[in-house]
């Protein structure tokens, strides 16, 4: 099973506003960090907005923070709002299946428990347990300075487009 970019963008987003509790964080420095695309980054957190996940502040000066405590955010919850679609196969679906096996066919009994033991284990983390090595996280998560600035905390920081992405 694989998720949508938009399930692994708001899980990232979760991550980021996980690490920076302390002020409100911008779209721009999300996708910075990230080194992905503010308009995709835009409907995400509108979306996370609207299911409650986020508190945004417009205005300059505004931005975007935790509405939800890291304890309370389901990980399971969250991608089974942001998948739209959890059919593994064909058969899954009732209206497009056309598969003529299905009678007979143990594997849709087989992939549907697998697909229930990953949302099992999602739905058995928090946000909270992402967090553990928030101050590692941190470390990683830190918008890159304009080229050829430096911050004393972190002269060797990798710019934020050669992190490893996940």
């Amino acid at each position: 099973m694989r998720l949508t970019v938009f399930s692994d963008y708001s899980l990232r987003v979760l991550l980021y506003l996980g690490v920076h509790r302390e002020g409100l964080a911008t779209i721009s420095e999300i996708a910075d960090v990230y080194g992905i695309s503010r308009n995709h980054l835009m409907k995400v957190v509108h979306a996370l907005g609207r299911r409650g996940y986020l508190e945004t502040v417009r205005g300059k000066g505004g931005g975007v923070r935790l509405r939800l405590a890291p304890e309370i955010i389901n990980l399971g919850a969250v991608v089974r709002t942001t998948e739209a679609d959890t059919a593994l196969v064909e058969c899954f679906d009732p209206v497009h299946n056309r598969c003529p096996i299905v009678p007979a066919c143990l594997l849709r009994g087989v992939l549907a428990e697998a697909r229930e033991a990953f949302f099992r284990t999602l739905d058995r983390t928090t946000l909270a347990d992402l967090l553990q090595t928030d101050q590692q996280l941190a470390q990683l998560l830190v918008v890159a300075p304009p080229h050829g600035h430096t911050t004393s905390a972190s002269p060797s920081r990798q710019p934020a487009g050669t992190r490893h992405r996940h």
